[in-house]
């Protein structure tokens, strides 16, 4: 009788987390008016979340520089004068009670919102911006659901936006009759860049990510005194300026990436200079390259332990070259995922799906 009790509260305690989780992945109620006639706005639609956030943080790039392109834009938020300000900016936002869209307009979804799709208003022209294509499926169930759910039952989307060559490919394998885009991640060599001079010994790593596996892999590095004379460096909830400085500081980084889009820790950490080791969380395959880092097989902790003892050894023996090495991750960084590159992506994206009402 206890058991079937405890069975019964931990399931009871399952479906009230279920049930918290769709609320946060229910879209605003948005207004549709057929009459309506507007200058034609890109809205992109986004949790009221000021915690650090990659997808985020894109989401406002993107508008941004859609603005900068003379592409109307605004980032649509469900509380009227929220904004994010974990990082710097004066990006153009609006409030989703406050807009009526119309023909013109076209609603941006990330797919966060997958599960509340059916929510939006179905005339709505729509994008999806998957940012994540391992998290397509998230609260969406397999049972209750028709084939191609989320995407393929939701009427107005026009086409799929993604960040990462890897989540390209599983999202056309998954939705072919779909067209897919890619929109490439930015990071802002201004931000990130590596020191003036060598940090010293220091190893970053953002400790919430696997953090299993980061205490198992620490006791092993400890045990084997692979980490005597090194300092470990917790990265986490910091400002983009504070991760950046913080990255600077570490010649060494841990990737615990995992089912990622694109994966922006490890990126952000080479782009600061630093020689990263670790998990490339599949969709970082787009960028890890054994040549300047040292990409770990998906799940293989001896083999991490094995490689951050080499690497921890050589930078020992030879600093230099492990401060080329994460000099070269930089300048492959800045070199294919910068601003202009992005601006390029959304303008292909843009001449194609804005109205034909709407000058181009």
């Amino acid at each position: 009788m206890i058991g079937a009790a405890k069975r019964a509260g931990r399931n009871r305690l399952r479906r009230l987390g279920q049930a918290r989780e769709l609320r946060r992945r229910t879209p605003p109620p948005l207004r549709y008016d057929p009459s309506h006639r507007g200058p034609g706005l890109v809205y992109y639609l986004s949790p009221d979340d000021n915690k650090p956030s990659g997808g985020i943080r894109n989401l406002y790039r993107h508008v941004d520089l859609l603005n900068e392109s003379g592409v109307p834009a605004a980032v649509l938020h469900s509380r009227q004068g929220f904004r994010a300000d974990w990082f710097a900016n004066r990006t153009r936002v609006a409030a989703a009670g406050e807009v009526t869209l119309g023909p013109g307009d076209l609603l941006v979804v990330p797919e966060y919102f997958g599960p509340g799709l059916h929510r939006l208003p179905a005339p709505a022209r729509k994008l999806i911006f998957n940012q994540n294509a391992y998290h397509t499926f998230a609260e969406v169930p397999f049972d209750g659901t028709p084939a191609g759910a989320p995407y393929r039952n939701c009427p107005g989307i026009e086409a799929l936006l993604t960040v990462s060559r890897d989540n390209a490919a599983l999202l056309r394998h998954a939705f072919g009759d779909l067209d897919v885009h890619l929109t490439r991640v930015v990071v802002d060599e201004r931000v990130f860049h590596p020191p003036a001079s060598p940090a010293g010994r220091r190893i970053g790593h953002m400790p919430r990510r696997r953090a299993a596996e980061q205490e198992q892999l620490l006791h092993i590095l400890r045990a084997r005194g692979v980490l005597a004379g090194w300092e470990l460096v917790p990265i986490d909830g910091l400002t983009e300026a504070q991760t950046a400085e913080a990255l600077r500081g570490c010649p060494v980084f841990l990737s615990f990436s995992e089912r990622e889009g694109f994966g922006l820790p490890p990126a952000e950490a080479m782009a600061s200079g630093a020689y990263v080791v670790g998990f490339t969380g599949l969709g970082g395959r787009d960028f890890f390259d054994p040549r300047y880092c040292a990409p770990v097989a998906e799940g293989d902790l001896l083999g991490f332990a094995v490689a951050v003892e080499r690497a921890l050894r050589r930078y020992e023996e030879d600093p230099a070259a492990v401060v080329a090495a994460g000099r070269a991750a930089a300048e492959r960084i800045h070199s294919a995922y910068h601003p202009d590159g992005l601006r390029a992506d959304l303008t292909a994206v843009y001449r194609t799906y804005r109205s034909p009402a709407v000058p181009a």
